[in-house]
């Protein structure tokens, strides 16, 4: 991907695109690197440092309870009940994840378990590239009733020690309970409480990220979870550091029976992740795996204070 930020630099939009003899995905690539590029904002959003080990699914999935394990990470969620104690389900894809970025952002911005909703939420959701209208208006509120209702369980191991946080996303519900309400504009409460492990977990474990980067993702939820992992881990690495696909099977795609799918798959959403991320400087190997070098953190120090 650094040949596609060198290409825009050098020859603008319209001749990288030219140069790229562009396909679909490739097209996505340089002009999701160019908005990147061309953002004066700035604007920051936040993820638990967590979810870069170990994230949501991307599928429905079927069993109440999902495991991930990213090495000394592991998440556990469990499905909440309904009134007739049926689980309602684990949160996955991409609205689940644009949804918890924005509650997190507000949180740490805001210095504050009390998250407002409404409008604001519905006008984030819109800038990211989610309309809450149509077709999209059930699964937003579908992915919401899950967020409300699971429980969160992160395992961290640290010097032979292994310390468990318990918890879930937030305190109470995040939309209106009646069922029969249609109007869209009650698809939130107003304000909505974090709950409290997971709040302080935040604020202690908060992980800076290009609000501009997340929005040429959005509908990409692999995508995500790659710019949100490589986010963490290249910044602090002493030296060149080799994953193989093995590794990235692991933790990124368990559910794939075959190595080779698996590898088919990721590519595209990892070169999209790599296009967001100018600073990053990552090899792949067809064969091998990827070679990930010391590289600046998406967002600089001296911005952070842009929150």
């Amino acid at each position: 991907m650094a040949d596609v930020h060198h290409l825009l630099l050098q020859h603008g939009l319209d001749e990288a695109r030219r140069l790229q003899n562009i396909d679909k995905n490739s097209r996505a690539c340089v002009d999701a690197a160019h908005e990147v590029l061309c953002d004066e904002q700035q604007a920051i959003g936040i993820a638990h440092a967590g979810f870069a080990m170990a994230a949501l699914p991307h599928k429905k999935p079927n069993s109440p309870v999902w495991e991930r394990d990213g090495g000394p990470v592991k998440l556990l969620i469990e499905s909440g009940l309904d009134a007739n104690k049926e689980p309602v389900g684990i949160p996955y894809g991409s609205v689940a994840r644009l949804i918890l970025l924005y509650l997190q952002t507000q949180a740490v911005r805001n210095k504050s378990r009390q998250i407002e909703l409404g409008a604001s939420m519905n006008a984030w959701l819109s800038a990211m590239n989610l309309s809450i209208g149509g077709k999209t208006y059930n699964l937003v509120r579908e992915q919401s009733r899950r967020i409300s209702r699971c429980r969160l369980t992160f395992f961290r191991s640290d010097a032979g020690n292994q310390y468990v946080s318990n918890g879930a996303f937030v305190r109470d519900a995040i939309f209106p309970l009646d069922p029969s309400n249609s109007d869209q504009q009650s698809l939130w409460l107003e304000v909505v409480t974090l709950d409290e492990s997971f709040y302080n977990s935040l604020i202690q474990h908060p992980l800076p990220l290009r609000e501009v980067a997340i929005r040429q993702i959005s509908g990409r939820s692999m995508a995500i979870d790659l710019y949100i992992w490589l986010a963490y881990r290249l910044h602090i690495l002493p030296g060149p550091v080799k994953v193989s696909w093995a590794a990235l099977k692991s933790q990124f795609g368990p559910d794939y029976r075959e190595l080779r799918f698996f590898r088919r798959d990721i590519i595209p959403s990892l070169n999209l992740a790599l296009s967001v991320y100018p600073e990053a400087v990552v090899t792949i190997d067809d064969r091998q795996g990827l070679t990930l070098f010391p590289s600046p953190a998406p967002v600089k120090e001296r911005n952070r204070y842009l929150l």
